[in-house]
């Protein structure tokens, strides 16, 4: 895959990014540069190797989910909320 002027442009417009003409051709190459490193480790055959890592098997430890209410907790948290009206956020209707 090779990284030009049209797939800068495309990735600028998908993530609402203003890229510097002078900051370009630093860009090409590094994605360049990114790109190939990822095209290396695909060609790596690890079909015959376990993995190392699992999470599952990890052990996390579990903790019972405890409901509590810490009314102090809650009255500092409305406080500091831009808008609120008996104990509650007062957000922008999102839903028509």
């Amino acid at each position: 895959m090779t990284v030009d002027d049209k797939l800068i442009e495309k990735l600028a417009k998908l993530s609402s990014l203003e890229i510097d003409e002078q900051k370009k051709e630093s860009l090409k190459s590094e994605l360049g540069d990114i790109i190939n490193f990822i095209e290396n480790l695909n060609e790596i055959d690890v079909s015959n190797i376990d993995a190392t890592f699992n999470t599952v098997e990890g052990g996390t430890p579990l903790r019972e989910d405890i409901s509590t209410q810490d009314l102090q907790r809650a009255k500092q948290i409305i406080e500091n909320a831009p808008k609120s009206e008996d104990g509650y956020f007062i957000v922008p209707k999102i839903i028509e």
